[in-house]
C-alpha cells in the first residue's frame, strides 16, 4: 500500500446522489482505496437511467439505487466500508449522517440540493466537490471553505443542469474528475480549490474563480 492509498484508507466521503455521477465517483474512490463511503439517495432505478448509470442493469429496475450501488461496491472493493442512507436531502438538518465525513460529493442534478450541501459545508467547514452535466457539457468544482468561493458565489447555482439528456461519456469524465479532486483533497492537496474544470465535448478547460471573504 503506497502512502496516498494509506491516507485514503483512513478517510470517509459522503456521496449524495447514486445516479450517473454517483456511480462513477463511487467506483473510482472505492478503487483508489478510500476507507469508508456513505451513499445517499432516495430514488429507484428506471429503465431510462441505464444508458449512463452503468452499475445498474435492466434487472434492477424498480430497486433502490442506494442499496444496489452499495452491493456492487462491496463486491468490487471489499476492504471499503459502504453505508447506505435512503433519504431525501431537503435542508442542512438532513445531513446528520455526514458529521464524521472528511468530504462531501454532490452528484445530484438539482440546484436546491446543491445549495443545501454548499451551506452545510460552509457551516461545518468541510470540503465539497460538485459536479454537473448537461448533454455533452459538464463541470467539476472543489469548494473548500475559507479557501475558495462556495457554489453560489462561483455561479454554479445560476441555472439548472440537465435540460439536455446527459451523455454517458460526459458523465464518466465528470465523475472521474470529481473523484480525482476528492482524492487529492483528502490527501492534503487542495491546490485545485476554486478552479472550475469544464468539459465541453472533447476538450477540458479550467477557469479560476476569484475568492473574496
Amino acid at each position: 500500500m503506497d502512502s496516498k492509498e494509506s491516507v485514503l484508507s483512513a478517510k470517509c466521503a459522503v456521496i449524495i446522489g447514486c445516479g450517473g455521477l454517483g456511480c462513477n465517483v463511487s467506483v473510482h474512490l472505492a478503487g483508489m482505496g478510500i476507507g469508508r463511503l456513505i451513499l445517499v439517495d432516495f430514488d429507484r432505478v428506471e429503465q431510462s437511467n441505464l444508458n449512463r448509470q452503468f452499475l445498474y442493469t435492466s434487472a434492477d429496475v424498480g430497486g433502490s439505487k442506494c442499496d444496489l450501488l452499495a452491493a456492487r461496491l462491496r463486491a468490487y472493493a471489499p476492504r471499503c466500508t459502504i453505508e447506505c442512507c435512503n433519504r431525501k436531502v431537503t435542508c442542512t438538518d438532513d445531513l446528520s449522517f455526514a458529521q464524521d465525513a472528511d468530504i462531501l460529493i454532490s452528484a445530484v442534478d438539482g440546484n436546491a440540493v446543491r445549495r443545501v450541501l454548499s451551506d452545510y459545508c460552509t457551516q461545518q467547514k468541510k470540503p465539497l466537490v460538485n459536479g454537473g452535466v448537461n448533454g455533452m457539457y459538464g463541470t467539476a468544482y472543489l469548494y473548500v471553505p475559507g479557501v475558495s468561493a462556495d457554489l453560489d458565489r462561483a455561479g454554479l447555482l445560476d441555472a439548472e443542469n440537465g435540460s439536455v439528456r446527459a451523455v454517458s461519456s460526459t458523465v464518466g469524465v465528470i465523475g472521474a474528475l470529481q473523484a480525482q479532486l476528492a482524492a487529492k483533497c483528502l490527501c492534503g492537496d487542495c491546490s485545485q480549490a476554486g478552479k472550475l474544470l469544464i468539459f465541453d465535448r472533447e476538450e477540458i478547460h479550467s477557469m479560476h474563480i476569484r475568492y473574496k471573504e
